[in-house]
This record gives C-alpha cells, structure tokens and sequence, in this order.
C-alpha cells in the first residue's frame, strides 16, 4: 500500500542516520517534502544528498538544531515552515548502571527524549490549530536509557 504525501512537509527529528533517516526515506518515497534535522550542517547536508540520491525527485530542506534544550526547539521551529507532518525521532541513550546514572545524565535525557518531542508538538499543533486539514504527529522514540542492574 502506497500513501500519497504529495504536497505534505515533513519534519523529521534526528534524521540524519538510522530510524531517523528510514523514516524520513518513507516519507520521500511517498512524495512529502523533508526537513531533515541534525546538529550539524555537515551531517544534515551529507543526508539530504544521501535522500536526493536514494529517492528519485525527493525534496528536502535543512534545520539545524540541537535539541537537548528548550533554546534549541525553539530555533528548529523558528527555522521551519509549512510542516504538515512531525516526527519527534530524537532520542539518547546509554546503557548505564542505574545507580552510577548522575542527576545531569538523567536530565539530559528527559530533556531531550521527553521535553524535546513536547516542544514540538506544542509548537507544530499550535500552527495546526489555525490551518485547514491540521496535521500529524508521530513519537516513535522508544529508547532504553538505562540498562539492567544483574
């Protein structure tokens, strides 16, 4: 089965490689444009050539953007437009002993695994409230912060 995304924008968290980039790949395969986000602009550009090449007439934008913060949520949704479809795919993880797992380790992935994907929802859906037809949101992040103690 095929889903027509022609005409859609899709804003794909961490898209520069793995999930992130089979993700965004699907998409450009069903017709939407892409804004591939990365932290980088080497590796955001390096994907987006990656997508071109892989994906026959894919279009695709950069949005460059740390997302371990509230600072840099906000410059990602200041920097895109347009965006029909939102894909919070930024995650971390280390497989870390619960009891050696610090404060600041801990905050920094709820910042980013939890707060960033919220940032953005809010942010996207508030756009959608006032647009015709809304938009879609998608949290696949599933990830294993800390491993089992045995």
């Amino acid at each position: 089965m095929k889903i027509d995304l022609a005409g859609k924008v899709a804003l794909v968290t961490a898209s520069t490689a793995g999930i992130g980039f089979a993700i965004a790949k699907g998409l450009a395969e069903s017709g939407a444009e892409i804004i591939i986000n990365g932290r980088s602009e080497q590796s955001v550009n390096a994907a987006i050539a990656r997508l071109q090449n892989e994906v026959s007439g894919a279009k695709a934008r950069p949005a460059i953007a740390d997302l371990s913060d509230a600072d840099g949520a906000a410059q990602l949704l200041r920097a895109v437009t347009g965006v029909d479809i939102l894909v919070n795919n930024a995650g971390i993880y280390g497989a870390q002993d619960f009891y050696a797992t610090d404060d600041a380790t801990w905050d920094n992935y709820w910042q980013t695994n939890v707060m960033s994907g919220v940032r953005l929802s809010r942010g996207c859906s508030r756009r959608w409230s006032v647009k015709a037809g809304g938009g879609w949101c998608l949290s696949p992040q599933n990830r294993r912060a800390i491993s089992r103690r045995t």
